[in-house]
């Protein structure tokens, strides 16, 4: 099993570039050594779940949807003890051949991490059990499986009136694949990433050992493998960091035509203590009636400024604002709603706002996804790129990206995440 040094994110003042379609990879991978041919078979091992050698070809494809590998055989285990005992027989039989072993999330890797040729592919949803727990007090908590998805853990927290501080934009993927490489969404510039709202972990070492652990208890594994990519172990179990949910969000989304004036939006929203819970940004290039299709989430502040509007191709930056709330504080929100965009230079016909409820709003690439799998468009190749750049480099970047590279393409979403160093 290699080794790379893998920190998680801390470097900041940067901006976080994600092109061509929403995700975070929800899989690790770990490699190891596999036995010779005449190690007893793997379906000999004594597991409470089972080894299937036939059913494989779902674990041949993953999100990306570029790489296609056959595994020798998924494993379904029904406990942490199974995928232990799966590693350590490996570990046991030394580097007398390789074996890739995959554990596979949601299958949202990119390019085939989820997969594992001729090796083995752990399917952790099968470790959804036992059941989401969640700890209220002063310091709330959930303590739930790596295979479990955070749309799930989502709504056992607010049965509590408690729900995650950080989030990723898409939530239907497992809490072992994101804690694996970051979690970064809108929230991140508040609470950092996800892997920086993690209180303990349990982890599956290439050895084959059950390790608990945190920031005082084996802590070199347990910062080794937030954000490792899968290469310290396999995250089995996490206790997630929680907090008072709200009830209602107001969502609202501006356009620039001056990439100046949106970065230095976004870094004093992001660097005031009472501005924003969630800013994001994306790039529009090449895109025509765009308000109108806004029409069906959100509302013009202004309907007349906003059907006079054009965007006649030109490269835009949206900025995409979010403030949480309960109800009975619905009119001192408004108030400071108003008092930030006010201080904000975005083109004033061009706000749009909407009111949904905190679930409606974590859960928005959701129903994204299901218009695309209606049209059978979810199930097409997925190119991705992230990139993090530094703030004293963002306007060079921008300059050459987005005014000369990408002029002629409109295919996918371009993001940008602004993101606080401290966090």
């Amino acid at each position: 099993m290699r080794h790379p040094l893998v920190h998680p994110l801390k470097q900041m003042n940067i901006f976080i570039i994600e092109s061509f379609m929403i995700l975070f990879v929800s899989c690790v991978t770990v490699r190891v050594n596999l036995c010779s041919p005449n190690t007893p078979s793997l379906n000999t091992l004594p597991v409470d779940g089972h080894f299937n050698f036939h059913e494989v070809q779902h674990a041949a494809r993953d999100f990306g949807n570029r790489y296609q590998f056959l595994p020798m055989a998924v494993l379904h285990p029904k406990s942490v003890s199974d995928i232990a005992t799966l590693i350590k027989h490996i570990w046991d039989i030394g580097p007398r051949s390789e074996l890739t072993v995959a554990a596979r999330g949601h299958g949202h890797s990119l390019q085939g991490q989820s997969q594992a040729h001729r090796g083995v592919v752990v399917n952790m949803e099968s470790l959804k059990r036992p059941d989401i727990h969640v700890y209220t007090g002063n310091f709330p908590y959930a303590d739930v499986s790596g295979g479990e998805l955070w749309i799930n853990i989502l709504h056992e927290s607010l049965r509590y009136g408690l729900a995650p501080k950080s989030w990723t934009d898409y939530l239907h993927l497992t809490v072992g694949g994101t804690l694996s490489n970051a979690g970064i969404s809108g929230q991140a510039f508040r609470h950092g990433p996800q892997i920086s709202n993690v209180r303990q972990l349990e982890v599956v070492t290439g050895k084959g050992e059950i390790v608990t652990c945190s920031e005082k208890q084996n802590d070199d594994l347990f910062h080794g493998v937030l954000g490792g990519l899968g290469q310290f172990g396999i995250i089995t179990r996490a206790r997630i960091l929680l907090e008072a949910a709200p009830a209602r969000v107001k969502w609202i989304r501006v356009l620039y035509s001056d990439f100046t004036a949106f970065t230095r939006d976004q870094e004093y929203l992001i660097s005031g203590e009472n501005t924003f819970n969630y800013v994001e940004g994306f790039v529009i290039i090449n895109r025509t009636g765009l308000l109108n299709n806004w029409r069906s989430s959100f509302s013009p502040k202004d309907p007349v400024q906003a059907s006079q509007f054009k965007s006649d191709g030109r490269t835009l930056y949206c900025l995409e604002l979010a403030k949480y709330f309960n109800l009975d504080k619905t009119d001192i929100i408004n108030q400071e709603v108003d008092k930030l965009l006010s201080q904000l230079s975005y083109i004033p016909s061009t706000l749009f706002v909407s009111e949904v409820t905190y679930t409606d709003f974590l859960d928005r690439v959701h129903v994204s996804e299901m218009k695309l799998r209606s049209k059978d468009l979810w199930d097409i190749p997925h190119p991705w790129l992230n990139l993090l750049i530094p703030k004293s480099k963002i306007h060079t970047f921008a300059q050459g990206v987005f005014g000369n590279i990408l002029t002629e393409t409109s295919n996918g979403p371009i993001l940008i995440y602004p993101v606080n160093r401290s966090k």
